[in-house]
């Protein structure tokens, strides 16, 4: 990607380390030079500058490569190339290793990664993008002074311009900007460049596998092309294997598609704004259709002396100018779009559609047979259009629309592979699989009419995902699921009346992941324990039935009947499922032994969650689960024993109400642990509960790795020297904080109340640490009122006195509790 940083990166090592070789030459601009000048005006270049008293007479690139290898040869020099764009570059500057004496070091830029590994240099560095922090220091540094671009424009101006600046570029990037960006695009291939205007004006942050699924039935080649892509750092492929183009890159590329016809946006082939579908013509290849409305309900300023230096758990240190502007937005409702539906029967070229909005289409009754991509959430009609020829449709998303029935027996589908009708309610059959065996995606999530899936379901051998969660109708499974022998996904979740599962499920040796909580199952099937790629298993509220009495008997019996607890649900032996990462048996009955002993055969468990079952203790193999992360015990109101031998990171004991002291090897995990302990009152009326706060400051400072915990109380500790009646709190720095040695971090603390507390709400808690100036730390929680808060500066001396200073303070330890029936007050400590 252009404009990163790497021709600067490259400057900075070369004057830094210039002064140790016997030579050096720093070619700048490659790219354009030898467009401009040839490649024998780049070899002169090359040898001025190493050799800088001698002058050179050749005419041709062979002359040169010859004089270049046998006049350096002898030499250790430094030779930076910027700007490389292919091959012929390298081939003409450093040739071969051999052209240069040993010792000698050779840096070239470029945007594409590709191009320096297929050369077979030792080494690749890609520098970043800035974060946000040093992204302000950048902006700090530019944005006043020297930015050559978008600062040197802002500089002088006042608020009102920046904010109006600012609103301009959202519109309408600065030119000079997209035209460096433009350069890599120009010299893509035909193929590339439709890839990075699809993604530009239709798939960015999309997953990855969806797009090239679409793209491939483009004819696009997007395996190849998208690598290309992020190679030349075009593209990005991030950890959840979504694509993410940057925002600039983006506006470059719709900017290249509106460009093609300026005048009459209607003719362009790409159309994502609601003002230019109106006028769409048969050019068209891809369409968004939308007609939401966003209204800025609030802007404000923050202009502070602030810098940014440093980050850890404790918050960031700032040190010098710096201008921020915060908008708030508010979406309004959809209203409905009305687009002649003749106009979608003269687009023979759509490959490309998608509806965000309530469309009036009653008559439509033709779409383009070339369409790859039909996306529609809230499809209004009850088929598909009788003319709809589905050839090429890669993938058919009509999420939440009225549609009771898909395509006849005999249409032919097969290139569909991804088919998402999520939440068509009126939705009353599964279709035909047979004339779709390519179809790879099935998501059939709250489709609450379907009462069975189509038996043709198994010739699917390349299924992989299969959601079928929400179906309340769902009676179970056919026979043949056994054929999907691609199967990785299959989520039953609350699907109440499926009692069983079908014997050749076993078949499906490739399920990764089985959802099966909220179903009738009691007793799940022996060889569910036996899947080896297993990863994720969940049973959250299944429970073993209960004697069923019919509704006849007497009023005594049927008082009897729902008196009666549910049994267990019963598991077979878990070691056979050695590859399992995420165990989910909450709210499924189990007491005391039915949590099976060989648990620790689960070496590669991460989640665990037990939470509202009934058993007294855990069982002692739990230490053995070393790998794991979390561990969910909440509303197990039997517990009486608190595996304090488990290394967690975060440990959920929600309505652990027996609790009154979370053991020191849970406090000192080597994770940075979340304790979580809403309802927790006999822990808060301990005099332990603040010694933890002791142990977790001392062991977490030195890790340097924050941790939080949420646990009932209504007052701050005065161990919190600085402290505030509301829901923010700014406090005076110390001078040259940052160079205190015996400066360790910062604690925070603050009292809610939570109006309703069967709502599980996010509270967030921030720090803005501003030198020269404050600590300023707010809290906010959607359904919580915050109404208290404390902050205090931590050294190194606190961490010695901490524990004496909670013996001896009260507040640390009898706050007053708030009755269990009225609003709860809970105390959130936040280091």
């Amino acid at each position: 990607m252009g404009g990163i940083g790497k021709t600067t990166l490259a400057r900075v090592v070369y004057d830094q380390t210039s002064s140790h070789f016997e030579g050096k030459g720093f070619i700048a601009d490659v790219r354009e030079v030898a467009g401009k000048l040839g490649f024998v005006s780049l070899q002169k270049q090359l040898l001025f500058q190493v050799l800088s008293d001698e002058g050179f007479h050749f005419f041709n690139v062979h002359e040169g490569s010859a004089i270049i290898s046998h006049r350096l040869s002898h030499k250790r020099v430094l030779v930076v190339i910027d700007d490389v764009v292919n091959e012929q570059h390298l081939k003409c500057l450093v040739g071969r290793r051999n052209w240069f004496c040993l010792g000698s070091r050779i840096i070239g830029t470029t945007r594409d990664e590709h191009l320096l590994r297929s050369y077979r240099v030792d080494d690749v560095y890609k520098p970043t993008t800035l974060n946000d922090d040093d992204a302000l220091r950048l902006f700090n540094l530019k944005a006043f002074d020297t930015l050559e671009v978008l600062g040197s424009f802002l500089c002088g101006r006042d608020a009102t311009q920046w904010r109006s600046a600012i609103e301009r570029l959202e519109k309408d990037s600065n030119k000079e900007i997209l035209d460096k960006l433009r350069i890599s695009f120009d010299g893509l291939e035909e193929k590339e460049k439709n890839i990075f205007l699809d993604i530009a004006c239709f798939f960015n942050g999309e997953e990855k596998d969806f797009v090239i699924k679409v793209l491939d039935g483009c004819e696009f080649f997007p395996d190849i092309g998208i690598d290309v892509l992020v190679k030349k750092s075009q593209l990005t492929v991030h950890e959840d294997n979504k694509l993410w183009m940057h925002n600039l890159l983006q506006e470059m590329g719709r900017k290249i598609v509106r460009e093609k016809c300026i005048e009459e946006p209607g003719k362009r082939c790409r159309l994502w704004e609601e003002q230019d579908v109106y006028d769409a013509t048969e050019g068209i290849e891809g369409m968004i259709i939308d007609n939401k409305r966003w209204e800025s309900i609030h802007t404000r300023v923050l202009m502070y002396d602030i810098h940014i230096v440093t980050r850890d758990c404790f918050g960031v240190l700032f040190e010098a100018n710096f201008c921020s502007f915060t908008y708030g937005y508010i979406r309004e409702s959809k209203k409905m779009l009305n687009l002649n539906v003749d106009a979608l029967w003269k687009m023979k070229k759509l490959r490309l559609l998608k509806v965000l909005c309530l469309l009036n289409c009653d008559d439509l009754k033709y779409l383009s047979s070339e369409l790859r991509r039909l996306d529609w959430t809230g499809y209004p009609l009850r088929f598909l259009p009788p003319s709809f020829q589905l050839d090429n449709l890669v993938a058919l998303l009509l999420p939440y629309g009225r549609i009771e029935q898909l395509w006849k027996a005999n249409t032919l589908l097969y290139k569909l592979k991804v088919l998402n009708l999520r939440g068509c309610q009126n939705l009353i059959k599964t279709p035909d699989f047979t004339t779709s065996p390519n179809l790879e995606i099935l998501i059939l999530e709250g489709c609450i009419k379907i009462v069975d899936v189509h038996p043709s379901i198994g010739v699917l051998l390349r299924l992989q995902l299969l959601n079928l969660r929400g179906c309340k109708s769902l009676r179970n499974l056919p026979t043949k699921i056994g054929g999907c022998n691609s199967l990785k996904t299959l989520d039953l979740s609350s699907c109440h009346k499926v009692e069983n599962l079908p014997e050749n499920l076993q078949q499906v040796e490739s399920l990764e992941d089985l959802e099966l909580s909220g179903t009738a199952i009691a007793k799940p099937p022996y060889f569910i324990f036996r899947f080896k790629n297993l990863k994720a298993l969940s049973f959250n509220g299944c429970k073993g039935s209960s004697s069923k009495f019919g509704t006849n008997l007497p009023s005594l019996f049927q008082v009897f009947q729902r008196s009666m607890e549910s049994l267990p649900l019963i598991l077979h032996s878990l070691s056979g499922l050695t590859s399992l990462t995420s165990l989910k048996l909450k709210d499924c009955n189990l007491c005391q032994g039915d949590i099976l002993s060989d648990i620790f055969c689960l070496s590669s468990l991460i989640t665990l969650d037990l939470s509202g079952n009934n058993f007294v203790s855990t069982p002692l193999s739990f230490f053995l689960l070393f790998k794991l992360q979390y561990l969910g015990l909440s509303n197990c109101k039997e517990l009486k024993h608190f595996p304090g031998f488990i290394s967690t990171e975060g440990v959920n004991i929600d309505g652990y109400s027996s609790l009154e002291l979370v053991p020191n090897k849970v406090c000192n995990s080597v994770g940075g642990p979340r304790i979580r302990g809403l309802h927790c009152y006999r822990l808060a009326e301990s005099s332990d509960v603040y010694t933890l706060l002791g142990r977790h400051i001392k062991q977490h400072v030195i890790s340097r790795k924050g941790f939080d915990a949420v646990k009932p109380g209504s007052e701050i500790p005065k161990w919190f020297s600085h402290q505030a009646v509301d829901s923010s709190i700014k406090i005076p720095l110390p001078n040259n904080i940052q160079n205190d040695s015996q400066w360790m971090g910062v604690s925070f603390a603050c009292v809610f109340v939570d109006d309703d507390a069967s709502r599980h709400e996010e509270l967030t808690c921030e720090f803005d640490i501003h030198h020269r100036i404050s600590v300023q730390a707010t809290c906010d929680g959607s359904v919580s009122w915050v109404k208290k808060c404390g902050v205090r500066i931590v050294y190194q001396k606190d961490l010695e006195d901490i524990n004496e200073d909670s013996d001896g303070d009260e507040s640390m330890a009898n706050g007053p509790l708030i009755n269990e029936d009225s609003d709860e007050e809970e105390l959130v400590d936040d280091q």
